[in-house]
């Protein structure tokens, strides 16, 4: 078991970050689906602080993840550039998921590192995204992945992971990849990584992608190339019961898939869940939950 470097989002203040940016190009990619709500506050907040009022970011970018509602017009509105996620090398195919709009965003962003945010956010400050960028533009740094980590008001604790977190990923971390058990929150959402190696990684087209990305970092580079960051307070939109039994499912896929579990490979078949509801008995629902994952995204660039 391995400590994983913990740093504070202001540990850096900005001037030094945009020193250290030097002319290194920084994405904000934001992966959103069904998000009109919120994203647009995202989109709007992150743009105004980093790139009108400080160069901090050089683009923030939308990636539509089959939305059927007016996510795409909101975070447009609001001054992101938006690609449908469907519609980024269609020679490829296209999958859902949040971790297909990530992988796809590596064919249309600049970025010589990349930052992640969730479209859901409604409890959060635009220090996220320089909190994320201390650790990797901090001169001779060798961290190439960045985890945030926060408060969640609400839960049981400051620390409080997700239920997912929490029931799954954590146990599968404790007995797989002990290396990541330092990590607060494995699972967040907001992170940031170096292209040159999000783009060498297999990345799981679904809600795996998160904990893919470090399993598959320690293995490729070494535990001692991830850093977390103490991000403050984050809020989002919570999920139903029956919702979550899909991402764990995917979770579950990915790490038995890096452990040898699954001989070797992640499924290439959706696997399939049997949840019950109780309308005047226990009727059975089936599910089928896409585990399938991307090659590293260099074969294609």
């Amino acid at each position: 078991m391995s400590d994983v470097r913990t740093a504070h989002w202001d540990d850096w203040t900005i001037e030094q970050l945009i020193a250290a940016k030097g002319d290194r190009r920084v994405s904000l990619v934001v992966p959103a689906r069904n998000e009109a709500a919120t994203v647009g506050d995202v989109v709007s907040r992150v743009r105004s602080a980093l790139v009108e009022t400080v160069d901090l970011l050089d683009e923030i970018v939308v990636i539509d993840s089959d939305s059927t509602d007016a996510t795409f017009e909101v975070a447009a509105s609001a001054g992101a550039v938006v690609h449908r996620a469907a519609e980024i090398r269609p020679d490829l195919g296209t999958r859902p998921g949040k971790g297909e709009a990530m992988w796809k965003s590596l064919f249309v962003t600049s970025g010589d590192v990349l930052v992640f945010m969730d479209a859901d956010l409604t409890d959060w400050d635009t220090h996220f995204v320089p909190g994320l960028l201390g650790p990797l533009l901090e001169p001779g740094s060798a961290v190439e992945l960045v985890k945030g980590f926060y408060a969640r008001p609400g839960v049981g604790g400051p620390l409080d992971g997700g239920r997912v977190t929490e029931l799954v990923a954590r146990p599968l971390i404790a007995l797989l990849f002990p290396d990541l058990a330092g990590l607060v929150q494995p699972l967040a959402g907001e992170w940031a990584v170096r292209r040159s190696l999000f783009a060498t990684l297999t990345v799981p087209t679904g809600y795996a992608v998160e904990l893919a990305a470090l399993v598959d970092t320690v293995r490729l580079r070494g535990v001692e190339t991830i850093a977390q960051v103490d991000l403050g307070v984050r809020a989002h939109q919570h999920q139903a019961l029956h919702d979550l039994g899909g991402m764990a499912t995917q979770i579950l896929a990915a790490g038995l898939a890096r452990s040898g579990g699954a001989g070797g490979g992640a499924p290439t078949t959706p696997a399939t869940l049997r949840q019950f509801r109780m309308d005047g008995g226990p009727t059975p629902h089936d599910r089928a939950v896409p585990t399938d994952e991307r090659p590293p995204a260099e074969e294609y660039l």
